[in-house]
């Protein structure tokens, strides 16, 4: 007698897992400037972080590390005028007036205070924020950046490589400068990163390099009374880490974190340092 042959147990569906919740996208009017905005709402009552990206750089390029964070914690990124989707202003913005816009941004969507981290160029919005609103500044995070025109600058090479849009709007470019820019990451990592950034008009990069060289934030660093993380690569060539020693020297209540990556190195490496921020912000 020939043995009963049972059927084969049909296999479990796949699991499929939600795409990480990185944001409404939209467009808001704050002082007469149509600004792109991510909004990412997170539970009720909690504080916002708002992320100032680099210089050229549109929202999308921050996906990475909207991605690691606590999805309960509410993010707020946008593109500056004329970058990405946010038009070309009638005249440049100086930092201040930069910073009057993220204020008004914040009353727009219904936030009083607010959690800023500013990475590279970001980084001068979200100090000159710190000076100019310290009643809705929480908590401060200082990203692969300076003090502005007066800091411990970055070798001609790369600084020169700095001043065009040009490895944003050409892969090829990007390459060649990346060698000597994006030391500390890989050229797949940094190809990565790049490949969410929008192509950039060089007009908006060339108002933004203005407000960068007419601002400097060295003499007023001790009157930033929020606590803040000041967060720098050991191998960054744009931003070098002496900057991120004085800046932790003069900050009152700072903390300086060093990693053994590059000036991109949060978003190339955002489960390693997204936790370094997480703790930072709750503590």
């Amino acid at each position: 007698m020939s043995a009963l042959s049972l059927p084969e147990p049909a296999p479990e569906p796949a699991a499929h897992t939600a795409p990480p919740d990185i944001g409404d996208v939209t467009d808001v009017v704050v002082a007469g400037h149509r600004l792109h905005v991510a909004h990412r709402p997170g539970a009720p009552g909690r504080r916002p972080l708002v992320l100032v990206n680099g210089i050229g750089a549109s929202l999308e390029f921050l996906d990475p590390l909207v991605e690691a964070l606590d999805p309960q914690r509410p993010v707020v990124r946008f593109d500056v005028p004329g970058i990405g989707g946010s038009p070309l202003p009638w005249v440049p913005l100086p930092m201040c007036g930069l910073a009057y816009l993220l204020a008004g941004l914040l009353d727009r969507l219904g936030y009083r205070r607010a959690d800023v981290l500013g990475l590279s160029w970001g980084g001068g919005i979200a100090q000159q924020f710190a000076l100019q609103h310290p009643d809705r500044t929480g908590k401060l995070a200082l990203v692969s950046t300076g003090m502005g025109a007066w800091m411990v600058p970055a070798r001609l090479s790369v600084l020169t490589k700095m001043l065009t849009p040009r490895r944003y709007n050409d892969r090829t470019y990007r390459r060649e400068a990346g060698a000597e820019i994006y030391v500390g990451e890989s050229q797949a990592e940094v190809d990565a990163v790049f490949s969410r950034a929008r192509e950039v008009d060089p007009r908006g990069y060339l108002y933004q390099l203005m407000a960068l060289l007419s601002w400097t934030s060295l003499p007023v660093l001790p009157l930033i009374a929020a606590p803040t993380l000041v967060l720098n690569g050991r191998l960054d060539p744009v931003i070098p880490v002496v900057n991120a020693h004085i800046m932790g020297a003069l900050l009152p209540h700072s903390t300086v974190h060093l990693h053994d990556g590059g000036h991109v190195g949060l978003l190339t490496r955002p489960h390693e340092l997204g936790p370094v921020l997480e703790d930072f912000l709750d503590r």
